[in-house]
């Protein structure tokens, strides 16, 4: 299933818009991951927006993105994170990765729940999952990753596809009514 009429901007200003709504992201990004500027002191966890590429079906785009949702690892020298049990032997860290790694991947889920079946991406005032404006098909692979750069980062990416209905209509195409073969 695609949704008809929606461009490149479109499908980034929704999914942008999907990282904003969610209350534990503090800052959404677009652009090339190295594009992600550390030095600013962004705030954290962060959505990252990459695009990756468009595909082409028969009537349909499939705008494929990573999603990089990411968090500071805060270091302490005593940090101890106590399991359901109250046992400190089994998790004696030095900082916090575990839980980023938790929070981050809580965080993939919701967002991949919100484009497969919310009302939170349908039309805004219309909150009917059946009617959601962008679709997204398939399973995912939700990777962690960890990065060291001024700060430690950490958190997960996952790939996205997002589903549009194109019929590559040929009578609006902005070019001259001559013939090109010779």
């Amino acid at each position: 299933m695609a949704v008809a009429n929606k461009t490149f901007n479109n499908v980034i200003e929704t999914l942008a818009r999907l990282g904003e709504y969610h209350e534990q992201i503090q800052t959404v990004s677009v652009g090339d991951i190295y594009d992600v500027n550390l030095e600013k002191m962004e705030l954290f966890p962060l959505l990252h927006i990459n695009y990756v590429n468009v595909t082409t079906g028969d009537a349909e785009l499939i705008y494929n993105f990573q999603i990089f949702i990411m968090d500071l690892v805060s270091e302490k020298e005593n940090w101890q994170t106590y399991n359901a049990q109250g046992l400190t032997k089994l998790i004696d860290n030095k900082n916090n990765e575990q839980q980023v790694y938790n929070q981050t991947l809580e965080i993939a889920t919701d967002f991949i729940g919100m484009l497969r079946h919310s009302s939170r991406q349908s039309l805004e005032g219309v909150d009917d999952i059946n009617a959601p404006v962008y679709f997204t098909q398939d399973q995912f692979t939700i990777e962690p990753f960890s990065e060291r750069f001024d700060n430690m980062l950490c958190g997960q990416v996952f790939q996205i596809g997002i589903v549009v209905m194109n019929d590559f209509e040929t009578c609006n195409i902005p070019v001259t009514d001559a013939g090109a073969g010779y």
